[in-house]
Order: structure tokens, then sequence, then C-alpha cells
């Protein structure tokens, strides 16, 4: 899902694997595991997915880059 961020560019959630996929505005795809869905709805609610970004999921979870 695409969101309006100035650093990430869209946002999606596969709830049953619990894996967050994030696209970043530079391009760049990571996928961070064991995201509980209710931090992926307040990373979508979020005033600022950048911030919220920061300070709830970069390096609060395992994470591996995706190729383009």
């Amino acid at each position: 899902m695409q969101v309006d961020s100035t650093a990430i560019r869209e946002i999606d959630y596969d709830p049953q694997r619990a894996k967050l996929l994030v696209r970043f505005a530079s391009g760049e795809h990571y996928v961070y595991v064991g995201v509980p869905g209710e931090v992926h709805r307040s990373f979508l609610d979020a005033e600022s997915k950048g911030r919220f970004f920061q300070s709830e999921i970069r390096d609060r979870y395992p994470y591996n880059r995706l190729d383009a």
C-alpha cells in the first residue's frame, strides 16, 4: 500500500507470517520479521511514518534487504 510520506513509499504486511515489507523513497526494499499486527496498524496510522519507523521498527526486528 502506497503511503503519504517523504521517507517511505510503500508499506505491506503479511499477517500470517508477521512480516512487514517497507519500500523507502530511495527505492530500497526491506522485510522485517516478527512484527505484530498492531505495530503494522500503528505504522499506517502514524502521522509521521519516518519517525514511527525510526522509533518503533528500526533496530527492533530482524530484517533482510530485498532485491529491487
